[in-house]
């Protein structure tokens, strides 16, 4: 099935959630998500839809069925300019400084301590590391960002590999600190992708994840507003598309995981980032995401159990 001129993609039905394994049937139906930006009125725009769900039991949201690309360099192989400025190869001097010290903290940090950045992207997350005085490494799925990033950004090669995390390999137990920034929503399978992680962790180590919230304030006033316009849209994902998101989640996504599996998540909070809606309603939603944990982005802490 073509959605473009030269995107294809296959369709996989979910039968249990990802992350807590409850079957679907128990799940709720929040809408449909068009392959495109929907803008104030959905019903006007062409292209294919694909159901939005919700897990009843850990609040993660999903999309069923699953559309997959028949290339994955569909998704991946996109030209970093295509995206960016200049400007977004600069490594600013607050760049990651927040997770970096989180990191510290929860890790008893010494200096070189081995740290992963999983989809690298530019490699600006892996610079941040090396100077605040990891051993820093990482890898980057796409062909077009990995070029970049040796070539402009001057990451190390032999630091950082080429591969989708089902392809790439690492020791057991190598790693202190490993970061999913950005990453988690658009994998297929974040269960096994975590679990893959924590086999490279060591016994004290801690894994960074920053994925988008299912709780998001804006989201919920879209959805809202969908409604009122009496159509069954929601504005949740974008999984046909770029940025190609395929999930959303609930602390509680994390939490059911971690039992499931023996893990601890050590900590989180909400990032209220961008409402993308007229700024002067950010004086009033911007301090109410953060008073209700219902900001746009959910971060994570994980280790090991002790046990």
């Amino acid at each position: 099935m073509s959605l473009k001129s030269d995107l294809q993609y296959r369709f996989s039905d979910v039968e249990f959630c990802n992350m807590c394994g409850s079957p679907v049937h128990d799940h709720k139906v929040l809408g449909r998500r068009l392959n495109r930006s929907q803008g104030g009125n959905p019903r006007c725009k062409v292209g294919i839809t694909t159901t939005i769900v919700k897990c009843s039991h850990c609040e993660l949201i999903y999309s069923n069925p699953q559309p997959i690309p028949v290339r994955l360099q569909d998704h991946y192989g996109v030209k970093p300019e295509t995206y960016w400025s200049e400007d977004y190869f600069k490594v600013e001097e607050q760049y990651f400084h927040h997770e970096l010290r989180k990191a510290k903290e929860l890790l008893h940090f010494e200096p070189g301590m081995k740290s992963l950045d999983i989809g690298a992207g530019l490699g600006k997350a892996m610079i941040a590391l090396s100077k605040a005085g990891f051993d820093a490494y990482g890898f980057e799925p796409s062909s077009q960002f990995y070029d970049r990033a040796v070539t402009k950004m001057g990451i190390d090669p032999g630091k950082l590999q080429l591969g989708m995390i089902e392809q790439v390999s690492y020791p057991m137990n190598h790693f202190d600190f490993i970061s999913f920034g950005a990453v988690l929503e658009h994998l297929y399978n974040p269960s096994d992708a975590i679990l893959k992680a924590l086999g490279w962790l060591k016994p004290k180590g801690v894994i960074h994840i920053e994925v988008p919230s299912s709780k998001w304030l804006v989201g919920q006033m879209l959805n809202l507003y969908y409604r009122l316009m009496l159509t069954d849209y929601v504005t949740n994902l974008s999984p046909m598309h770029q940025p190609y998101h395929l999930y959303e989640f609930g602390i509680k996504s994390f939490q059911e995981h971690a039992q499931r599996n023996n893990y601890q998540v050590l900590s989180h909070e909400y990032y209220v980032c961008e409402t993308f809606l007229p700024r002067v309603l950010d004086y009033v939603l911007k301090p109410w995401m953060k008073a209700t944990n219902k900001g746009m982005q959910l971060c994570v802490w994980l280790g090991k159990s002790e046990s």
